[in-house]
């Protein structure tokens, strides 16, 4: 079955540019040309991937991002971006963006990179059906984790995460105790390399830890390992201190 995917776009010429190389690659395409009919159709519709344009009439593809994800749609989105500048890429991953291209672009790498997000979809949700167990959970200290729901909790409140940022305390916790370096984060959670730009991992591990730590600047869980990357770990109780 053709995988579906919403083109988000202003420009004609790219959406008949990218119409055409979807189809002649199998996809399936719908296609908005503003912010506010993308968003209806995203929130209405079904589709396995959504090509979104940062510069938009109506609403700018941030705030469509932005609304999806507040919305529960958890559709892959790859956001096209005519500027250069770090910030509007960050914010953009930040919000719930999969991954950006800027502009210009070949249609041959758009194809590459739907295809890499959409391996990476398939291959999340065999994990999630190869778990049998109803109640499958990872425990770390007082964290723990359920892959099946997406949900975590802290001493037995709920923590509310965004995508992104679940994903990446999900990956710290399958190697648990193992040292990770930004760049091993960036690939399996972002499927891009930021080409030595790894910020994008430092915002988001800030944010797990305004969320789980009781102190920020004195982190228990994910630890900083200088020269190297991360770790997630559970805290040292006081009876092992003893």
């Amino acid at each position: 079955m053709s995988k579906h995917i919403l083109i988000v776009e202003d420009e004609e010429s790219i959406v008949t540019l990218l119409k055409y190389n979807f189809e002649k690659n199998g996809f399936q395409v719908s296609i908005a040309m503003d912010g506010k009919t993308a968003y209806h159709k995203a929130v209405h519709g079904k589709f396995d991937l959504i090509v979104l344009d940062l510069m938009l009439p109506e609403m700018d593809g941030l705030e469509v991002c932005k609304q999806l994800r507040q919305s529960k749609i958890v559709t892959p989105i790859l956001m096209l971006t005519a500027k250069e500048e770090e910030f509007d890429k960050v914010i953009g991953l930040e919000l719930g963006a999969d991954d950006y291209l800027t502009k210009p672009f070949s249609p041959r790498e758009v194809i590459a990179r739907i295809r890499a997000i959409l391996r990476r979809v398939h291959n999340d949700k065999e994990i999630v059906e190869k778990v049998k167990a109803p109640l499958f959970k990872i425990t770390i200290g007082d964290l723990e984790i359920y892959p099946e729901n997406h949900e975590i909790y802290l001493k037995g409140k709920s923590i509310e995460l965004t995508q992104k940022e679940y994903e990446l305390i999900l990956y710290l916790a399958n190697h648990q105790d193992k040292v990770l370096t930004r760049d091993q984060m960036l690939n399996a959670i972002w499927n891009f390399d930021f080409v030595g730009d790894t910020r994008i991992v430092d915002v988001h591990i800030s944010h797990l830890r305004e969320k789980i730590e009781a102190e920020t600047k004195k982190p228990e869980y994910i630890k900083t390992i200088r020269g190297f990357g991360y770790k997630l770990e559970a805290p040292v109780t006081h009876e092992e201190l003893s």
